[in-house]
């Protein structure tokens, strides 16, 4: 299946006195018309600057190498031009958090048709009932009363739903969806969730799906791409990484995660320590400080990104070995 989007050894580096600090490293996947690829880790492990650098909307002092390609365009060399016409027309973007990336101070209906406006060359009125209508395929009950509405008189739930709408309204090719879910409880996440799926369906959506809950990756994501201090350490089918995860930081994310089998009156396993800081990377695997099944060779380069299963990789010297101490 030809790639919609293709991302081959991108590279974010950030300046700094002591040198280069690299918040992404060597990363490649791809992702097909119509396919959920579900992008995975800890706050830090460099998956949002991996979407940024997507849309080209890093820091100027960001410096990114390697090739972006969608649909036959390589991102990285496109104009300044170019890209705002791609960006919200043909690739859109669900920020994380939904109060901060709407104006307080503009009816959540304006904002849905100035996205129409600014990529369908439509007059204000048939903006207007294009951004009704998207709010109406985000189910939003009674789209044209809440289009006059202003963020702060809408539910968190019904915010997301207006920024889903406005990623939306132009019919894109891709979603890059970063976080949909972490501000909203239990069960307005479930249903962004099957939002987020109903609407894959009924438009052929591509989608990058970003957050740090592996379970809830699982649930929409036709494969995964498991993040670590800036480089995929394990990539492959959904459910091939959820029930078999080869490396031992995806089997300890997913052990962290409490389940209805879960013995509540046992402590849940938690991965000690934190991601590092990309001014100070270990020089052989960065989980190495980590990781409980490390052994001295773990320290002395980092491992390349191996096949351990039919489309099935794992960064580790030591993929599959069992993590219990």
């Amino acid at each position: 299946m030809a790639s919609l989007l293709d991302v081959q050894h991108l590279t974010v580096e950030f300046p700094a006195n002591g040198g280069p600090l690299v918040a992404v490293r060597d990363v490649s996947f791809s992702i097909a018309a119509g396919e959920v690829l579900g992008l995975v880790g800890e706050s830090g492990s460099g998956k949002s600057v991996t979407s940024l650098a997507m849309m080209r909307l890093l820091p100027p002092q960001a410096r990114a190498s390697g090739s972006i390609v969608f649909e036959g365009r390589n991102v990285l060399a496109a104009s300044p031009r170019e890209m705002q016409q791609l960006r919200g027309a043909r690739a859109s973007m669900i920020f994380q958090e939904p109060m901060t990336a709407l104006n307080p101070v503009m009816r959540v209906g304006e904002q849905v048709a100035e996205a129409a406006t600014a990529h369908g060359g439509v007059s204000k009125r048939e903006a207007w009932e294009r951004a009704v209508q998207a709010l109406h395929d985000v189910a939003i009950p009674d789209a044209e009363q809440r289009a006059r509405n202003y963020p702060h008189q809408l539910s968190g739930g019904q915010r997301q739903r207006v920024m889903i709408a406005m990623a939306i309204v132009n019919r894109p090719a891709l979603l890059i969806a970063d976080e949909p879910t972490t501000a909203l409880d239990v069960t307005v996440q479930a249903q962004i969730l099957e939002l987020l799926a109903e609407l894959r369906k009924r438009f052929g959506l591509a989608m990058l799906f970003i957050s740090h809950d592996l379970a809830v990756v699982s649930q929409v994501s036709d494969r995964i791409a498991v993040m670590y201090a800036g480089s995929i350490v394990e990539t492959g089918p959904s459910r091939e990484v959820f029930l078999h995860p080869a490396h031992p930081y995806t089997r300890g994310l997913l052990t962290s995660v409490p389940t209805l089998a879960t013995d509540r009156h046992s402590a849940l396993r938690t991965i000690e320590g934190t991601v590092p800081s990309i001014a100070s990377l270990p020089p052989g695997c960065a989980f190495e400080p980590r990781c409980g099944i490390r052994i001295t060779e773990c320290t002395r380069a980092l491992p390349s990104l191996d096949p351990v299963g039919p489309a099935h990789h794992a960064r580790c010297i030591r993929a599959n070995v069992d993590t219990a101490r």
